[in-house]
């Protein structure tokens, strides 16, 4: 009898591991994502039952072949047991749906990946949203596991709401409590960023900035530079300096791309103050310029009226970039026939033709400059 009682509890636990072999590493909001493949599917993480199989067993647990299949390689459809093609997210998720309510099972993890590449509307969304909510509650009630998805399959379904343009549900993957399960990060609030500087949306941004505070997300320099890209094409110096003042109270070290919009934009609004303490910045992070730094502080140098300065440090740049001339020609043409007319509308009115008239005689003195120690820029003023 007792061989008996112990062959049968022995079977309660295989089978009860069995369910917890079907979950992929996105299943654990804290697996690894680039490192050796063996450690992906150390059973141990998973749950305590599997890791009581395998200690019983080798050391050297062999991996189940549905484990092994790496979650980048997405597939574009899911396909069940009987080899059936699903091509729809409403099908998937009907599938996914009776396996957890009617089989008392995990779904096949391709049939998540679909599910997510598969989402073409809002209505897609929902469906989506809805099984996670299912399957987080599946887990918990039925396996207790309380660790959320990983962030890497949380990055996709933001890029999935951002795809169908399901923007409400995209912010919620940004939020630590939520019922779906969702593990929020940075990287998927940048995909909401990069959002909303491609469709230039300041509401957008600031929703998305506050989110990140919030939800306790921690800033990054990425962060910054898309924040400051977005507030210099809207040509909103306020909005920049309120973001740059909270970046900076932040502790956030800017990339060489962020000081370079920084820069742009103090001299595209002849702002020498601010201009200045964002060169003194740069050169404490680094001493190289780029081509936007440089000139910008050959523009800062013309709004002082020291144009032979400012040849100076553009001839320097013209020898560090030499090759990229046509970058140094775009920039020199850029100065010339349109920075003038965007520093001016920031002057007062009364004085606004005298210091045009101003500006471009230092233009013209910094290019004879240039010419004569063999930079060749052939601009007409």
């Amino acid at each position: 009898m007792q061989v008996v009682s112990s062959a049968r509890r022995l079977s309660n636990i295989l089978q009860s591991s069995s369910i917890f072999l079907q979950f992929d590493r996105f299943l654990v909001s804290n697996f690894p994502v680039n490192e050796d493949r063996r450690a992906f599917y150390q059973w141990r993480t998973i749950s305590g039952i599997a890791q009581q199989c395998c200690s019983s067993m080798t050391q050297d647990c062999s991996i189940p072949m549905y484990l092994s299949m790496p979650n980048a390689s997405f597939s574009s459809e899911a396909y069940v047991a009987e080899g059936t093609a699903i091509a729809t997210a409403k099908e998937i998720h009907d599938k996914m749906l009776e396996s957890v309510e009617v089989k008392r099972s995990m779904p096949p993890n391709a049939w998540m990946w679909s599910l997510i590449e598969n989402c073409k509307t809002y209505e897609d969304i929902q469906l989506l949203f809805g099984i996670l909510k299912r399957l987080r509650i599946f887990r918990l009630s039925n396996l207790r596991i309380h660790d959320n998805y990983n962030s890497h399959l949380c990055q996709e379904i933001t890029k999935a709401c951002i795809r169908a343009g399901a923007l409400q549900f995209g912010k919620k993957t940004l939020w630590i409590h939520n019922v779906n399960g969702l593990t929020p990060s940075v990287a998927s609030a940048h995909h909401l960023l990069a959002y909303a500087e491609e469709h230039n949306d300041l509401k957008l941004m600031a929703e998305v900035v506050a989110l990140i505070r919030r939800n306790k997300l921690p800033l990054q320099p990425g962060t910054a530079d898309i924040v400051f890209r977005i507030c210099y094409n809207a040509d909103d110096w306020e909005l920049l300096s309120k973001y740059f003042k909270k970046f900076s109270k932040a502790g956030i070290k800017f990339r060489r791309t962020s000081f370079e919009t920084l820069m742009r934009f103090a001299s595209k609004i002849g702002d020498v103050d601010y201009l200045w303490k964002f060169d003194r910045m740069r050169s404490e992070a680094t001493k190289q310029h780029t081509l936007g730094t440089a000139f910008s502080r050959a523009k800062g140098l013309l709004l002082e009226r020291k144009p032979e300065e400012a040849a100076a440090v553009l001839h320097e740049i013209y020898q560090a970039f030499s090759d990229s001339k046509s970058g140094f020609m775009t920039e020199i043409q850029q100065m010339v026939n349109e920075w003038p007319a965007q520093v001016r509308k920031h002057q007062k009115e009364a004085h606004q033709e005298e210091f045009d008239a101003d500006l471009k005689s230092y233009i013209s003195t910094m290019l004879s400059n240039l010419q004569n120690v063999g930079v060749e820029v052939n601009v007409n003023i």
